[in-house]
């Protein structure tokens, strides 16, 4: 009697490494076919001047928006700078900013850097006056400028 519970057991630990194994590897052949930009990386400022992506390669750039660089140009064009202290980038954009989008204030951009430029095709803006993308403020504080949203400077 013992025998054949244990020839069971045996069976669905089987059939359950199977159906676990072919999981994976079915999730594995998803991620290997999905488009290449649908994995977009985060970049400051300071490491795309550094080090210039390919301009087929669409990434997030985040910092803050450098004050007086905002020059709203025909129509919805918009141009700025965006820095984390360290760099600044020259960022594009066509389209109608968010409302809480102004200089000083944090932002992240999508897009691809190009000539020089960083063309963006979705702006990012804080959502209150203490909101910052986590990316920007680590950004922000390797480069050792990051200022609490109590004022306070802080450092890692």
């Amino acid at each position: 009697m013992s025998s054949g519970l244990t020839s069971l057991k045996k069976r669905r630990r089987v059939q359950v490494m199977w159906l676990t194994m072919t999981s994976i590897a079915l999730v594995l052949v998803m991620l290997w076919f999905l488009p290449d930009d649908s994995f977009q990386f985060f970049r400051s400022p300071s490491e795309v001047t550094e080090a210039p992506p390919p301009p087929n390669e669409r990434f997030r750039i985040g910092g803050l928006v450098e004050e007086g660089s905002l020059v709203r140009g025909q129509g919805e064009q918009i141009s700025f700078l965006v820095t984390d202290g360290g760099a600044s980038v020259h960022v594009v954009y066509t389209g109608l900013l968010p409302d809480l989008f102004e200089e000083g204030q944090g932002m992240v951009a999508q897009g691809n850097y190009v000539n020089g430029r960083f063309e963006a095709v979705e702006i990012l803006a804080k959502h209150d006056e203490t909101y910052m993308p986590s990316e920007v403020v680590d950004a922000l504080k390797e480069q050792g400028v990051y200022q609490a949203p109590d004022g306070t400077a802080e450092t890692n």
